[in-house]
């Protein structure tokens, strides 16, 4: 990466993130779920390459299949930082797309945030973190946290963050083959909407072998994929859904036994293992 101030270039990762619990304790009248969550990063994800344009164009390569430009969120948010800032430059951005879409790893969500942190980088704009979360809020309930950088237990509909310090083991990521609809699950009718809300000491206090995901049981039910890969990696450690699914992971003590694991992996899952992060990569990259 280029981090000179007079960088015409840059190239960011876009981490994945795990949902390390989740628990649904409410429904507001707009529709939306409250939620209470553990957000951490993976030392895994995507990549941005952000080139400098003078004409104020953004232009994103390669497509995504089936998502038209004007709904693809990295370049909805590099037009929200234009319309906010008044910036008249633009970007180039070519897209390294390693994480599922559909799979509860926060790809879309990772991929704004990395878009929003590396134009202001780009276009020298030094908008605060605060400023960009509340831009990436109008983008997705998932993005805040991205651009923030830090592991956080996040509440209301996922935005509002408070730093904590996650241990930091190695896991093992799998994915069925397959998308999970978001709208589908929250509007599933089995759906548990009413867990008793606790609070963070308390979630932090009981960690890992306490946690788990009110989706999960829905998303069994509803995809019968995802049941079947919770079963075959929970024969081997135990493994959780992260977010509304498609992908479930499992923690590990050791890069040793996430290798074992991806050794037995059947040939109609994709996998990756990686190392749990409190700090996003994207932050360490920009030195923020």
């Amino acid at each position: 990466m280029n981090d000179s101030a007079t960088a015409t270039e840059l190239t960011l990762p876009a981490p994945a993130k795990l949902n390390r619990m989740l628990q649904i304790v409410g429904r507001r009248a707009d529709g939306y779920h409250e939620l209470q969550t553990l957000f951490q990063f993976l030392d895994h994800g995507d990549t941005l390459q952000l080139c400098l344009r003078d004409d104020g164009e953004i232009r994103l390569t390669p497509a995504l299949p089936g998502v038209p430009d004007s709904d693809n969120l990295i370049v909805r948010a590099a037009r929200l930082l234009q319309a906010e800032s008044g910036c008249r430059l633009g970007a180039d951005i070519h897209l390294t797309k390693r994480l599922p879409m559909g799979g509860g790893l926060g790809g879309g969500s990772s991929d704004a945030a990395t878009a929003l942190l590396g134009l202001d980088r780009l276009w020298r704009l030094d908008f605060s973190l605060e400023r960009l979360a509340e831009l990436g809020l109008r983008l997705g309930a998932d993005v805040p946290v991205f651009v923030r950088g830090q592991a956080a237990w996040a509440e209301g509909v996922g935005e509002r963050l408070t730093p904590v310090a996650l241990d930091t083991p190695w896991f093992v990521v799998v994915h069925p083959g397959i998308e999970v609809a978001t709208a589908a699950v929250f509007g599933a009718a089995q759906l548990t909407r009413d867990t008793a809300p606790i609070t963070m000491a308390r979630a932090l206090q009981g960690g890992a072998p306490s946690w788990s995901n009110d989706c999960e049981p829905t998303v069994r039910s509803l995809y019968p994929q995802v049941a079947e890969a919770l079963d075959w990696l929970g024969c081997r450690a135990p493994a959780m859904l992260t977010g509304t699914g498609a992908c479930v992971f499992a923690r590990l003590d050791s890069q040793t036994k996430a290798r074992h694991i991806m050794a037995e992996l059947p040939s109609h899952y994709t996998a990756f293992m990686a190392r749990g992060l409190n700090l996003s990569p994207l932050h360490a990259a920009l030195g923020r």
